[in-house]
């Protein structure tokens, strides 16, 4: 069966670099808009975030960019800079851009100019500090973002340094709110032919991401503490270190946590009040954690889980990348996809339409691999 591809005849003009803005460029691509992505003579810098690298770039930029045609256009120059708004105006539906703070602005590329010329254009700006404020025109990174949002103060352990959360998270969170606002002003279109512009930016999702734990502040007065592998106001509800491994287990009911005494030999704990409910839990949580320690450390993974599903316990060990890859799950909801002309493979989409996850049609495009055809289009 061939993949949907819903967004089949949207044309995507992406002004980005690094991982928001090429992210949400790539979902847009992988649902089968034609994604063009603009880049600087020198490429996007992602290009060059390695090693490793993987057929041609680094493997970094591989995972953010299939699906779409690179054309280089050198912003400075007015010849190009022209052709470049002649090809927005003719042929874009929509614009993603997380270029450096001010310049859209000063090269006339910003929503306003745009839509002002095609008010049909759907404009996303994917800023750093947002559209406002006093940090408006500062640019930023995921790990700033980690770092200012207050989630670096929640991560890791406590007693020791900040912590970044290893995955870009707020990069990709940022692309794909910059998705949800673009498909929520193309919904719009269809019945107005208005398009608009939509603003997202790496501190807002950052925010978004730790809306729970501001709402723990908010409401106690209290800074959430670090959690290690476990979460504010849930307890037991973390990893533990077993014979061979770690394993989390997330008993966070009162139902589940009297189950779990008893897989692990203590039904006593079900009537001790200091573990009676939830919030007395929480209270008492380094002496609960400590005597669940001490029985987790007596067996394998592999045996604590067989004993925990079959009471019903949710639980999962701690995997490195290569086990989750490898694993049967994985396999089955066929996230590893291969990528036609090339020897990568990459994780697909992580949604699917009737059954069917959407394909990787093209290998990330070679710097500059579609310049003559997007100029030719755009000078016809």
């Amino acid at each position: 069966m061939n993949s949907p591809a819903p967004l089949a005849g949207i044309v995507v003009v992406e002004l980005g670099h690094s991982v928001a803005a090429p992210f949400a460029g790539q979902i847009f691509g992988d649902l089968g808009a034609e994604v063009i992505k603009i880049e600087k003579t020198e490429g996007d810098d992602a290009r060059k975030w390695g090693p490793p690298f993987w057929d041609g770039a680094a493997a970094a930029f591989q995972p953010l960019n299939r699906n779409k045609k690179s054309a280089v256009c050198d912003l400075r120059d007015p010849q190009q800079l022209a052709l470049l708004k002649r090809l927005i105006q003719e042929r874009a539906d929509v614009v993603l851009q997380n270029l450096r703070p001010g310049q859209v602005d000063t090269l006339g590329l910003d929503g306003a100019a745009l839509t002002a010329g095609k008010p049909s254009l759907i404009y996303c700006n994917v800023g750093a500090f947002g559209r406002a404020g006093p940090f408006k025109e500062r640019p930023g990174y995921d790990p700033l973002m980690q770092a200012f949002s207050g989630m670096m103060s929640t991560t890791g352990e406590t007693g020791r340094p900040p912590v970044r959360v290893g995955p870009s998270i707020v990069d990709l969170g940022t692309g794909m709110w910059a998705v949800i606002g673009v498909l929520t002003l193309l919904h719009r279109r269809r019945d107005s032919g208005k398009g608009g512009v939509v603003d997202v930016s790496l501190f807002e999702t950052a925010t978004t991401w730790v809306s729970l734990l501001a709402a723990h502040y908010l409401a106690s007065g209290e800074l959430p503490a670090k959690q290690g592998s476990g979460a504010n106001g849930i307890v037991p509800y973390r990893a533990y270190s077993t014979a061979d491994g770690d394993l989390v287990v997330a008993a966070g009911s009162d139902g589940l946590f009297r189950r779990l005494a008893r897989v692990l030999g203590h039904p006593e704990w079900i009537e001790d009040p200091r573990f009676a409910t939830n919030p007395k839990r929480v209270e008492h949580q380094a002496i609960l954690y400590a005597l669940i320690e001490a029985e987790m450390s007596g067996r394998s993974n592999s045996e604590w889980i067989a004993l925990l599903e079959a009471a019903g316990i949710p639980c999962a060990p701690v995997q490195n990348i290569a086990q989750m890859l490898a694993h049967e799950q994985t396999k089955a909801l066929g996230l590893l996809q291969e990528v036609p002309g090339s020897a990568m493979k990459l994780i697909g989409l992580p949604l699917s339409f009737d059954g069917v996850r959407p394909a990787i049609r093209s290998r990330p495009p070679r710097l500059g691999e579609h310049t003559d055809e997007i100029i030719r289009k755009s000078e016809g």
